[in-house]
């Protein structure tokens, strides 16, 4: 009887598919034991393992196709990622922080998966993060069929390709997990939502994470989600539930989601003792639904192997493993002189010549404000490149196209983006959810794929959502991937107050807070013909790029200018001088350079030649321009509209004292916004933003000095 079902197999799998599936859960799981002997002998830094999952995350890698289909794992997801190719030497190369690491290149802990070649996108530690990213990637599949121009120009694209995005019980908590359902299942994106339920988020069991404690049952209700749950220690019954799952996706019905139940039979992470909250028969009980050892016993109870063919199997695995580790712990680490490669793009420079035609320009036609000139530029640059998509909240004309031959169209609440859905359509030109992480989130799985995402968050003072997505991945992918992948994107944003009635959530500041982001570049104009070049120089840029659209500046007569030609770019971290002077020099941007120069045109009246520039970009700014104004003035006042203290104006007064100390006859001023938020009443709200006299206070204070 055993040689029988030894050649017949198990479910339709044959002897030598069965021995694989054991023989790669048994690696995963030695791999971890290997990871932790390491870390007792101070050999590696960090371990979070993936024991207990390596079932269903075999059946998963079995089930979809490496280099095919995208894969946005997280951390459990070490079986999965064997499974798809990935080496036990790779692994490893991890776990020791070595250069040679695919993954991160000694940048990122153990088990925060990428690979380049297999399509594994570069995953980080926050939960949740990847999966409106796995939700933008497939999104950028749905538009490469959509959008004629691209059809013939894509590469690594298949019509049937389905994305992989996994997720713990933990994690179905975050609000950015069900966003991305909610966008997976009103395009139907070939998403496949994993779902591997351990039972604890750390020490926080399921029931008190989830309302009911079965994350399957409430997302019932998702229209085209097609739902799958299957005990997830069980290869085999994990295997058909997958097979389901992702040929529902590749058939394009919509997302399918399984529901793996699992265990987690060591702690959290060797930073975490479960003994401290799992009682002893709780863990007693769960050992013996190991799927190792139960995948193991059936196959000898099923005469597939031995118990002498199994131990072969296992000698040979940890040998296998031994040998990895031996060269991963010879493999060299990361120099100390790479630490800020691949921060920003190592071939596309935004702050060099070739991004500067500025001088000379051509002009013409009427002046246009700088509503008018960015709404130019984004159909000049979406006419020249295909792979730009503009999307975001009310940013189309009308979503319920067959209404755009009876209505005027949205366009955005400042008509930022009025016609362009019109001119390029629906495919390119769309509304989001209300929902800024859903926007960034999406974005950066669009322009890991080759597309050209110009996004809009509707006010800066809503950015806070997305925020997550900015700090710890926009601007994080090229870095922490060492340069295997990018997500070059362009963030505009209306932002700023003196808007008499704009009040607190509709006049905030705060660039500061993304300045200091490294990998961020931020852009700030204040003329319209800046704004213009400026938005080009982003769009080209290969970097991600926060673009601040001052609101009070939209439509102003004195900043005007007539259009530039459509290769006008100014290059960032080039300030300009907007007046030349040389008793004082005013460094600024946004909506205070008219107001300096308006103090500035008072202060002459007294006999005070105040230079004022315009820095224009703030990350990078301008240090040479500052530099030179400084050496030749001997005073600077900082003037921003965002709040005084830890203020960007800080950082460049702080400048300014340590590196021009010699040349300074004064103290470095600040002209800045209370330490307070903007009012509604308009009394308040001019007492709390910087006015043109407190500029003309602080010249006449400082020059007298």
């Amino acid at each position: 009887m055993a040689t029988e079902v030894k050649a017949q197999g198990i479910r339709g799998l044959g002897r030598d598919q069965l021995i694989e599936i054991y023989r790669t859960m048994f690696l995963s799981r030695r791999l971890d034991d290997k990871e932790i002997q390491l870390k007792g002998q101070n050999k590696i830094f960090f371990q979070i393992s993936g024991a207990g999952h390596e079932a269903v995350l075999v059946a998963a890698g079995l089930a979809l196709r490496p280099a095919y289909d995208w894969f946005y794992p997280y951390y459990r997801d070490r079986a999965l990622c064997l499974q798809l190719g990935m080496t036990p030497l790779e692994q490893l190369l991890s776990s020791v922080g070595a250069e040679a690491d695919p993954n991160s290149h000694g940048r990122q802990m153990p088990s925060h998966w990428g690979d380049k070649k297999l399509n594994i996108v570069s995953q980080s530690s926050p939960t949740g993060t990847q999966l409106l990213q796995a939700v933008g990637c497939a999104e950028a599949g749905y538009r490469f069929q959509l959008i004629e121009e691209l059809k013939e120009r894509v590469e690594n694209f298949h019509s049937d390709e389905v994305v992989y995005v996994s997720a713990g019980d933990g994690t179905t908590s975050e609000g950015e997990f069900w966003e991305a359902l909610n966008t997976a299942c009103n395009l139907k994106l070939p998403v496949l939502f994993l779902i591997e339920d351990n039972g604890y988020a750390i020490s926080v069991p399921v029931e008190v994470q989830t309302a009911g404690g079965d994350v399957s049952r409430l997302v019932s209700g998702f229209p085209d989600l097609y739902i799958q749950k299957c005990d997830g220690t069980d290869p085999l019954e994990s295997l058909e539930a997958l097979s389901r799952a992702v040929e529902y996706c590749r058939a394009r019905k919509g997302p399918a989601l399984v529901h793996a139940k699992v265990i987690r039979p060591y702690s959290h992470s060797l930073s975490d003792d479960e003994k401290l909250y799992r009682p002893d028969e709780e863990r007693t009980s769960e050992a013996e639904r190991d799927p190792v050892k139960r995948f193991g016993a059936l196959l000898i109870e099923e005469g597939c192997l031995t118990q002498e063919e199994l131990q072969q199997i296992k000698d040979e695995v940890d040998k296998e493993v031994g040998e990895a580790a031996d060269r991963a712990l010879r493999s060299p680490q990361p120099t100390p002189e790479t630490v800020t490669r691949y921060v920003y793009s190592p071939t596309v420079d935004p702050c060099a010549e070739e991004f500067d035609t500025e001088e000379g320009a051509p002009l013409s036609g009427n002046p246009g404000t700088m509503v008018d000139l960015i709404n130019r530029c984004l159909h000049e640059e979406m006419a020249r490149d295909p792979r730009i998509v503009v999307f975001g909240e009310d940013v189309a004309d009308c979503s319920r196209e067959q209404y755009l031959d009876r209505v005027k169209g949205k366009g955005g609440v400042f008509k930022v983006t009025a016609n362009l859905q019109r001119k390029f359509g629906g495919a390119r030109v769309f509304n989001s959810p209300l929902a800024e992480a859903n926007i960034v989130g999406r974005a950066i799985g669009m322009a890991t794929r080759g597309l050209k995402p110009v996004v809009e968050i509707q006010f800066f003072d809503y950015i806070w959502p997305a925020y997550h997505q900015i700090r710890n991945e926009l601007a994080l992918m090229r870095w922490r991937s060492g340069g295997e992948w990018s997500a070059p994107l362009v963030l505009r944003v209306p932002v700023g107050g003196y808007l008499k009635g704009g009040a607190v959530y509709h006049s905030q500041s705060g660039d500061t807070i993304f300045t200091h982001i490294p990998g961020l570049r931020v852009v700030y104009p204040a003329t319209a013909l800046d704004a213009n070049g400026l938005l080009r120089t982003a769009i080209r840029s290969d970097d991600p790029v926060l673009f601040l659209e001052h609101k009070h500046l939209y439509r102003q007569a004195y900043n005007k200018s007539p259009y530039p030609p459509d290769n006008f770019l100014i290059p960032f971290g080039k300030a300009k001088t907007v007046r030349p002077g040389t008793d004082l020099t005013i460094i600024t941007y946004g909506a205070l350079v008219q107001r300096s120069l308006v103090a500035a045109k008072m202060a002459e009246q007294q006999g005070i030649n105040v230079e004022v520039i315009d820095l224009r970009t703030l990350a990078p700014y301008d240090w040479e321009a500052v530099a030179a104004s400084v050496k030749k003035t001997s005073k600077a006042i900082v003037a921003h509209e965002d709040s005084l203290t830890h203020g960007f104006g800080a950082e460049v007064a702080a400048r300014i004292s340590g590196e021009l100390f010699e040349y300074l006859d004064a103290p470095v001023r600040r002209v800045a916004a209370l330490d307070t938020f903007v009012a509604y009443a308009p009394q308040l709200e001019d007492a709390i933003l910087p006015q043109v006299e407190d500029v003309s206070r602080a010249i006449t204070e400082l020059y007298s000095y």
